[in-house]
């Protein structure tokens, strides 16, 4: 079964998308759409950020995105983070065929990926990585279950794009009440601020085994 994963270079993803590289011995890893001359059985859409055109989705039998909601709810952007903020911690994947629209393409498999509600960014991306390795090595071993799609059912919903904005503090708010906030906020990309009297702080979170408590 010839294998390939197509993930953008300079992101969060990528090691993992080497890790899975190294696990599929015979698969090849790309970082753009447009260097794959080659055919695949399966190529892995990975936290890719390009629109690929069909002419280059049609050389493939199956082309894959694992989509971190149960679609057709939640397309869109950081569907991960947005369900952290709405107090969610079973967290239902969707791995579905490549298509011209946005997220809608045809079924292949769900699976839940249950969350403690303690975990910060590093280890939500941790979990939700290796999560998405597993469906992917599920999908290859048991491909005579998962080879056949079935279409997307019931009422859509969209997720907006999240921007460095999106992690500003309510200081009327306790940090209890924006606990979920501060667990999906990155400490250097886009870290937690606030504002206090026209005066910008940034808040940043880490956790700590503290023995002395």
């Amino acid at each position: 079964m010839r294998i390939a994963i197509l993930t953008t270079s300079n992101q969060w993803f990528v090691e993992y998308a080497k890790k899975l590289n190294n696990i599929l011995t015979n698969s090849d890893l790309y970082h753009s759409h447009e260097e794959i001359y080659k055919t695949y059985e399966i190529l892995f859409i990975l936290s890719y950020h390009k629109i690929i055109e069909d002419k280059h989705l049609n050389k493939n039998k199956h082309n894959i995105v694992i989509h971190a909601s149960s679609l057709p709810q939640g397309k869109g952007w950081a569907p991960l983070f947005w369900q952290i903020l709405e107090g969610k911690n079973n967290i239902t994947f969707s791995m579905f065929e490549a298509s011209s629209g946005i997220d809608d393409g045809h079924i292949y498999m769900k699976s839940t990926l249950k969350l403690t509600g303690n975990e910060l960014n590093q280890k939500l991306r941790e979990k939700q990585a290796n999560f998405i390795m597993q469906m992917c090595l599920e999908f290859i071993n048991k491909y005579d279950i998962y080879r056949i799609p079935k279409k997307q059912n019931g009422e859509e919903s969209f997720y907006p794009k999240r921007t460095k904005k999106d992690s500003e503090l309510d200081i009327g708010k306790t940090l209890d009440e924006q606990f979920n906030l501060l667990r999906i906020v990155d400490n250097e990309n886009y870290p937690a601020f606030f504002y206090k009297n026209n005066i910008k702080y940034i808040l940043k979170i880490q956790e700590v085994n503290d023995e002395n408590r």
